[in-house]
């Protein structure tokens, strides 16, 4: 077990008393998220060079906004995320979240934002329910709200109050996703990292969670950034796209923009596969079978 190491705070003289940092209200005038000149690499072994999985990586999310992150297999997305997120440390450069640095205030961070991973972990044994209530516990929310918040979540993705009681083990890889959706969001987010959200999902269920993602945004003033293959679904939800090949951004702007860069400079159809095929070298078709082939 890690220990954990509890620093002294510094005496402050009472006239220029702060609010502790996870106590201060969001900061309207910074952006949601803002990442500049990141690097991560990975050690593979004593005696291969450290794979570099992300390289001066920049971003920048305005509150509000949603910006998909568009790459190949391999191309840094998920890293991107786990970096944001604080589940990855940074080698260099830094990230701020509504102005709050990630590493020198991780606990004011990790109260703005919630993630969803493309293969979310659950208590297997436990049902929906449970689980969403656990999670709520963790983050102090009122255990009576939080079961109302949550069956009213659930029943906006498409799951009925009848099926929140059975075990998550039972459910289909789609309604498993789902459910990690609503964990997400029943702590209400600033900041929402959706990690491939949608994969797994039939037609349907992918509309419901892509419409209350609209939601959320709108409704909620959740700031979004968004990792998926579903190019139609970047171009709906995205207000701009960066689109990663080899831990680097090549491309970054608008989804019409994109679309246009290719039309004029490359004199291709505008569209955003042709965007993922110009700046990647590689089809959509051609990378989802490479993913499919994994799972299998």
């Amino acid at each position: 077990m890690t220990a954990t190491v509890i620093r002294q705070p510094k005496t402050i003289a009472p006239d220029r008393q702060a609010l502790p940092a996870e106590a201060r209200p969001i900061d309207m005038t910074v952006p949601a998220l803002l990442v500049e000149g990141v690097t991560k690499r990975f050690e593979v072994g004593r005696a291969k060079r450290p794979v570099l999985a992300i390289s001066n990586v920049s971003l920048r999310l305005e509150r509000g906004g949603v910006v998909g992150i568009l790459g190949a297999n391999g191309s840094g997305k998920s890293t991107l995320i786990r970096l944001v997120s604080g589940l990855l440390t940074l080698d260099e450069g830094r990230v701020e979240v509504f102005g709050h640095d990630i590493e020198r205030e991780e606990m004011a961070v990790k109260r703005l934002i919630n993630r969803v991973s493309v293969d979310a972990a659950f208590f297997k044994k436990l049902s929906p329910m449970e689980n969403l209530l656990f999670a709520a516990r963790l983050y102090g929310l009122d255990a009576g709200k939080a079961r109302e918040d949550a069956y009213s979540i659930l029943e906006r993705l498409g799951i009925a109050r009848k099926r929140v009681g059975r075990p998550v083990e039972q459910m289909s890889r789609g309604m498993q996703q789902k459910v990690a959706i609503a964990r997400a969001l029943l702590t209400s987010p600033a900041l929402l990292l959706l990690d491939e959200p949608t994969t797994g999902l039939d037609p349907r269920s992918k509309l419901e969670v892509q419409g209350f993602i609209e939601d959320v945004r709108t409704n909620h003033d959740a700031s979004i950034v968004l990792t998926t293959h579903d190019l139609e679904e970047a171009d709906r939800l995205c207000d701009r796209i960066a689109v990663l090949n080899d831990g680097r951004v090549v491309a970054e702007d608008s989804p019409d923009g994109l679309k246009r860069l290719v039309a004029e400079r490359h004199g291709q159809e505008p569209t955003l596969h042709n965007v993922f095929m110009t700046y990647t070298g590689r089809s959509l078709d051609e990378d989802l079978d490479e993913d499919q082939a994994d799972e299998e």
